[in-house]
């Protein structure tokens, strides 16, 4: 290893150093490697026990006697030993206590309790826009806000789709830097470093693409039970940004929405703006919240004129509070993301033709979940579509129309109905991608059998 830094430094090139790492005992209290192992490979693999080589080393180097070593393994020992008479008289754990510290208590906005503004003048701002201010503000108010991933931080680039251009300009390359391209080096470097202080709010890009975080799924399931396994005595501090869905043409690995596997995670709060203003104001309170925030974003809507938005600067949107986009009394579809812009133009031509009014109801917050919202909705208009953009097998939808089904099955007029992707990886080709995912034909036609039932 020595020879290996002086190198990386006199030559400025990498180096690999192949480490051969054998397993010394048995993999488990239940596994007999005697079975699998012969005597000659158990005895040389003890033999190169490093612990051992490296007690051996340091009593050749005279930094330690074999007293002095002694002295230290005996209060080790004690130690262990103290701490096992502990826990052993400890009172075994409560079952009453398993939903204690799940998840920290989020930031309250106090301005705008409900997470809806009413300004209506100034400058519409796109939903790229939203996110980029709302971060650069966030970083002047907090001087403990860090943000690093894949290619946020170059000059005035900033990411894959310049939602970060221009921080580092402004902020450092002490705040704002880049990362490898190794999704779980991104998370859990993020995990380790919100341990050093409570003040600390760390957001990362966890891929450039939602399809490409996989690799991180180690670190995060870590990073989500960290605050419930330590009884509230540590939350990771961390928004985790993904651009993420369709709509692009960009196939295979470029299109997915991945929020029916990233809910599934106690400990993870989940959500998923469709227009710029809730962009803005859900980026702020996952900021400022204590524990992890999963922040999805809809790339397609990054610079379409349809998300955009008026934006107070301070404006701030509560975790688990749906938003009533599109009111009605026939019948309420349940959406999120891209789909919220197909549900409005549906709703939009379903009134003239028809004289129908829909309720669009965008829940924007996945974990936790505006039940009440939801389910106040459904019992006005007695009945429910739930729409998204994700598959419909085992996607998030299914646990809408669940809870729909569950509480307010006596105001039903017709059953609950679903539109999401066939269950498909995204193809690359438009017509492919169109017949995929879902679009206002497919809506639409939902709408109708539900309001004809």
């Amino acid at each position: 290893m020595m020879e290996a830094k002086r190198h990386v430094l006199e030559a400025g090139e990498p180096v690999i150093v192949h480490a051969s790492c054998v397993r010394i005992g048995s993999h488990s209290n239940s596994d007999r490697h005697e079975l699998y192992r012969d005597e000659n490979e158990i005895q040389c693999t003890t033999a190169a026990d490093p612990m051992s080589r490296y007690r051996k080393q340091l009593i050749h180097s005279k930094i330690f006697t074999e007293e002095e070593l002694l002295e230290i393994e005996t209060g080790v020992k004690q130690e262990i030993s103290d701490a096992h008479k502990k826990a052993l008289a400890a009172p075994n754990p409560d079952p009453a206590t398993i939903l204690n510290f799940v998840t920290p208590d989020p930031y309250i906005p106090a301005k705008y309790p409900d997470g809806t503004h009413n300004q209506t003048s100034g400058e519409k701002k796109r939903f790229i826009q939203a996110l980029n201010e709302t971060l650069k503000a966030e970083f002047r108010f907090n001087p403990d806000t860090f943000i690093w991933g894949q290619d946020v931080a170059n000059k005035e680039k900033g990411g894959v789709f310049n939602v970060t251009k221009g921080m580092q300009k402004e902020f450092g390359k002490e705040r704002v830097f880049n990362a490898p391209i190794a999704e779980d080096y991104i998370v859990g470097t993020a995990n380790g470093m919100s341990r050093f202080s409570d003040k600390i709010r760390i957001v990362i890009e966890g891929a450039e693409f939602a399809d490409y975080f996989w690799p991180a799924m180690e670190q995060l399931v870590e990073l989500s039970h960290d605050y419930w396994r330590s009884n509230g005595q540590f939350a990771a501090n961390v928004t985790l940004r993904l651009a993420s869905g369709g709509y692009i043409g960009g196939g295979l690995y470029h299109s997915q929405t991945i929020e029916a596997v990233l809910t599934t995670f106690p400990g993870l709060r989940v959500v998923y703006p469709s227009f710029a203003d809730d962009a803005a104001g859900l980026l702020r309170t996952s900021i400022r919240s204590k524990g992890p925030t999963i922040f999805l974003e809809p790339k397609a809507l990054y610079n379409d004129p349809k998300a955009e938005a008026f934006i107070p600067d301070d404006f701030e949107v509560p975790f688990g509070k749906v938003r009533i986009r599109h009111t009605g009394s026939d019948l309420s579809i349940i959406t999120y993301g891209n789909t919220t812009h197909m549900c409005l133009e549906v709703a939009e031509k379903i009134a003239k033709e028809t004289g129908k009014s829909i309720e669009v109801v965008d829940i924007r917050s996945l974990n936790p979940l505006d039940k009440e919202g939801i389910l106040s909705s459904v019992k006005k208009t007695n009945r429910a579509l739930v729409v998204h953009e994700d598959k419909m097998f085992a996607g998030f939808g299914g646990e809408i129309a669940a809870l729909i089904a569950s509480e307010a099955f006596e105001y039903l007029d017709a059953p609950v109905k679903r539109v999401g992707a066939t269950f498909t990886p995204v193809g690359f080709y438009r017509a492919l991608e169109n017949a995929i995912l879902p679009d206002n034909g497919k809506i639409e036609k939902a709408v109708n059998e539900l309001l004809a039932y």
